[in-house]
């Protein structure tokens, strides 16, 4: 079955930086485009960034350019994404996503606080 699995996020002081990774598994991961999203209390989840099945175009929400960059390894089926200058408001729960036929799948989550 298909799994995704986040990990890097963290408490980090605004100005900082975090490199969130997203281990997947369940299915051809070379395949498909990968995403970010994120979900700040009280606010809907919201896409962050996107990368075609093989890394050849990204695309970013306007409050990141700049400042996100998303990756992939496909040899390791892995996406990433590397965030610097945080800022408070980005402070929220980072998920890794994938659309497989007519479903989505989702990881549990990874926190990423912004503070100091």
């Amino acid at each position: 079955q298909v799994q995704l699995v986040e990990s890097g996020g963290g408490l980090v002081q605004p100005g900082g930086s975090l490199r969130l990774s997203c281990a997947a598994s369940g299915f051809t991961f070379r395949n498909y485009v990968m995403a970010w999203y994120r979900q700040a209390p009280g606010k809907e989840r919201e896409l962050v960034a996107a990368i075609t099945s093989d890394g050849s175009s990204t695309n970013y929400a306007d409050s990141v350019k700049g400042r996100f960059a998303i990756s992939r390894d496909n040899a390791k089926n892995t996406v990433y994404l590397q965030m610097n200058s945080l800022k408070p408001e980005d402070t929220a729960v980072y998920y890794c996503h994938v659309r497989r036929l007519i479903r989505e799948y989702w990881g549990q989550g990874t926190q990423v606080t912004v503070s100091s």
